[in-house]
């Protein structure tokens, strides 16, 4: 393999398009992120017909811009990395026809890339120097999971959500206060100017021991009851302290079951991943735990916590580095899980 490798990274998973060109798994040329906020706000939530629409039309100029900013041709191209599972199965099939066309034309390989293991990824363009094995706590709108990572390509999964996960949560709970979308970043602006001990929550599967799977269901359930119980006394709900009190349970729950698989699988470095873990909150708290159990912690900046072709183009660079790609039949799918990476 050439000493520079450079990799499209395509994602296309949900209602972001994205695209960006990597170097070697490690530096950013280019990254390009085309949200759909704006177009599902109005609906308070992700609309799968409308995103796959949308991801049609912008693929193309986007990948076309990518290329222009980062100086890079595409006779330059030594792969092409996409997303193909998990995710909104519309949504992935245009990242993965794109990518499959793409590979096809430049006559170079077709790079398939687990949409989680991607999240992992975003961990190595920060610079920081990792070193296996590893824990990943995985936290976004669809999972949560915690999983240990002995070297590329070796991933276990711990534990994992069995019902909601954290950033599903957030969301729904920002729709029953009417905060809009996407619920993450509002809930956390209002949580910074609350009490967090104004409404007490549960902690769902605090108390297994050994047990590494997370439960947010519950959580949710009884914050929409205290905004319903609040409501029919008359009493006004103060955004503010219920915000902080509800962020406050996730953010436990993250926290300490992360410090209970560094316990169970001793490491010196955690990894953060995931749309969730852009909260300030979770970031300020777990470093402060992990602290105490001497082990680093390394965590994306914000805009690559989100969904991005970045981390996409870093997981396809390893990945092709071990010799995984993928045939010209590679399809989406949307239940796709981590085994097997």
């Amino acid at each position: 393999m050439p000493h520079r490798t450079l990799i499209l990274g395509l994602e296309s998973s949900c209602d972001d398009t994205a695209a960006a060109v990597v170097l070697n798994g490690r530096h950013i040329l280019s990254n390009i992120i085309s949200s759909q906020n704006d177009l599902h706000r109005r609906f308070g939530g992700i609309v799968p017909e409308v995103a796959s629409r949308r991801h049609l039309e912008t693929i193309n100029p986007i990948i076309d811009e990518v290329l222009a900013k980062g100086g890079v041709t595409f006779s330059e191209l030594e792969g092409i990395a996409v997303s193909h599972g998990p995710g909104l199965v519309g949504s992935l099939l245009v990242g993965v026809s794109t990518a499959k066309a793409l590979a096809y034309a430049l006559d170079v390989p077709l790079i398939a890339v687990n949409h989680l293991e991607g999240h992992i990824y975003a961990n190595f363009l920060t610079g920081a120097s990792i070193n296996f094995p590893v824990l990943c706590l995985v936290v976004s709108g669809g999972h949560t999971s915690l999983i240990h990572m002995r070297d590329h390509g070796e991933l276990s999964v711990l534990g994992r959500t069995r019902d909601d996960a954290a950033g599903e949560v957030f969301d729904k709970v920002a729709r029953a206060l009417e905060l809009g979308f996407p619920g993450g970043p509002a809930i956390e602006d209002l949580a910074q100017r609350g009490n967090n001990s104004a409404f007490t929550f549960p902690r769902a599967l605090m108390g297994e021991d050994g047990k590494l799977d997370f439960s947010f269901s519950g959580l949710k359930t009884a914050v929409l009851n205290c905004i319903r119980r609040e409501t029919e006394q008359g009493r006004p709900v103060k955004l503010e302290d219920l915000t902080a009190a509800f962020q406050d349970a996730v953010v436990d729950v993250l926290v300490e079951k992360t410090a209970l698989a560094v316990r169970q699988h001793p490491v010196k470095q955690l990894l953060l991943a995931g749309g969730v873990a852009a909260n300030s909150e979770l970031r300020r708290r777990m470093r402060r735990r992990m602290d105490g159990e001497g082990v680093e912690v390394v965590i994306p900046p914000p805009q690559l916590c989100t969904d991005n072709g970045a981390m996409i183009g870093a997981a396809g660079y390893y990945n092709l580095r071990r010799g995984r790609v993928a045939s010209p039949a590679l399809n989406a799918v949307s239940n796709l899980g981590l085994e097997g990476v």
